[in-house]
């Protein structure tokens, strides 16, 4: 009697695990879409044999433990694959806003400066016309206008990149407090030998976005919690405490600041990584230098343009005024002589009469030797001995589509690589509904199996019974 109590207890747990497997088997199905979820499985243990006579016979299977499929080095590989496609996105959008502002098309600030110095050339085939000395002053105004214009877009740049900053910080502080709050939970479940599978697949999925937005790196400490740190080393979670951003207001710009554990750390590019890397490395390093070399390009043309303007005299022959506004002279004193020449470029000349088209001393209507010079100053080499207008034009349009092209190729290198890992990940850990249907079919012919164990052993026990009887 006492072997027959054993097969029916080792039928009973027969058909336990075969119910459950069947159940993390179904689960595994309904999460084959959820983002981030790994496999799981029953892991499978026999109770301990007991000694029957010479014999020893099993008791029976059990279940002690629902494991998860992971692959440490792949999630490694992942976060460093992320902090590369965040940085190249964190560029994308305004390396495509600057290529609208400078591009090659027939309407530009290169195409602006040849149509002034062509109204020149137009005015010095009739030095008295009055129409054309209107040409001069309208195409003046286009042209400052043209640079105003540039500059006034490249701060609308900035100000979209300070707009997503602070767009992201809010998302990014929920982020940290969700991994430090999985830190705990699973923590509180795993020190009583349970597994927090769904828990740690949640955490996975957010710490790769915190590398892609952060550019963060992670180690487990010995409690099995994550902690997260940025590039810098500074840490934003560590245990089950998370850090705070915060964006505080510096005139028009927006500065990144760490709160962690009452002591505040500004943040910039040498201690961010991945998306705000980007940003930041646009805003405050590339756009920086294009605004320097465009306020260049102003700086130069209305500084040659004057003193070729003031070399001249207008139709009384007295010596000419300055044509373009002196932004040297404009307060409050700028930190270098070509910051806000384009901004801040405007023709001073509103009278026709007052257009230096000849010398002075020579109040003849005919005469139309500074014209020429000045139209000459068009396709002259001007800048640094190397460079017209144009051509320095050319070398700022040409840098930021060389910018863009190049990460564009990085964007799309790093989205393959991060596609092909994620690829290589589902192949690893993820559902397969071959697989999962193969293992549905097995469990229930187990399951199947283990019933009809259980009957047969049932039978047996009532036949003992009846002999009894």
């Amino acid at each position: 009697m006492a072997g027959l109590l054993n097969a029916l207890n080792a039928a009973r747990s027969s058909l336990e695990v075969n119910q459950k497997s069947i159940e993390i088997v179904g689960n595994n199905i309904s999460n084959i879409n959820t983002p981030g979820y790994s496999r799981q499985s029953a892991k499978l243990t026999p109770f301990p044999s007991l000694q029957f006579g010479d014999f020893f016979v099993g008791q029976g299977v059990r279940i002690t433990n629902v494991q998860r499929d992971h692959d440490v080095f792949l999630q490694s590989q992942l976060e460093n694959k992320y902090i590369d496609l965040g940085f190249s996105n964190g560029q994308t959008r305004s390396l495509s806003e600057l290529e609208g502002i400078f591009n090659v098309s027939e309407e530009n600030i290169s195409s602006e400066i040849d149509r002034f110095f062509d109204s020149w050339q137009q005015l010095s085939t009739n030095p008295g016309d009055p129409v054309l000395r209107d040409v001069v002053i309208h195409r003046g105004n286009l042209l400052a206008d043209n640079f105003n214009k540039i500059a006034n877009s490249l701060d609308t740049v900035v100000n979209n990149i300070n707009d997503e900053i602070q767009s992201k910080v809010a998302g990014l502080n929920n982020v940290i407090g969700e991994v430090a709050e999985l830190n705990n939970r699973i923590y509180n479940i795993e020190i009583r030998d349970q597994q927090a599978n769904s828990d740690r697949d949640r955490r996975d999925l957010l710490v790769k976005q915190l590398a892609e937005s952060l550019g963060t790196t992670t180690y487990l400490d010995r409690a099995g919690m994550v902690n997260v740190q940025l590039p810098g080393g500074l840490p934003i979670v560590q245990g089950n405490m998370g850090m705070r951003l915060e964006t505080i207001s510096n005139g028009t710009s927006i500065d990144l600041q760490l709160q962690a554990g009452g002591t505040v750390r500004n943040l910039d590019t040498n201690t961010l990584g991945g998306e705000l890397r980007g940003l930041f490395t646009m805003r405050d390093i590339f756009i920086p230098s294009v605004r320097e070399d465009i306020d260049r390009l102003a700086w130069e043309v209305g500084s040659q343009v004057n003193a070729q303007h003031t070399a001249g005299a207008g139709l009384d022959g007295l010596p000419a005024s300055e044509f373009f506004l002196d932004t040297t002279a404009v307060s409050p004193p700028a930190s270098s002589i070509y910051q806000d020449s384009a901004i801040r470029m405007a023709v001073l000349i509103d009278n026709a009469d007052d257009i230096a088209a000849g010398l002075p001393g020579s109040p003849a209507p005919g005469d139309n030797r500074n014209a020429l010079a000045m139209a000459g100053l068009g396709n002259q080499i001007v800048i640094d001995g190397v460079d017209s207008y144009n051509s320095f034009y050319a070398r700022i349009t040409s840098r930021i589509g060389i910018e863009s092209n190049q990460n564009e190729l990085s964007l799309g290198g790093a989205e393959d690589a991060v596609n092909q890992l994620e690829n290589l990940r589902e192949g690893f850990v993820g559902v397969s509904l071959e697989e999962e249907m193969i293992s549905l079919i097995q469990y229930q012919r187990g399951f199947e199996s283990s019933a009809k164990f259980l009957s047969t052993v049932d039978e047996l026990m009532e036949s003992l019974i009846n002999l009894k009887r």
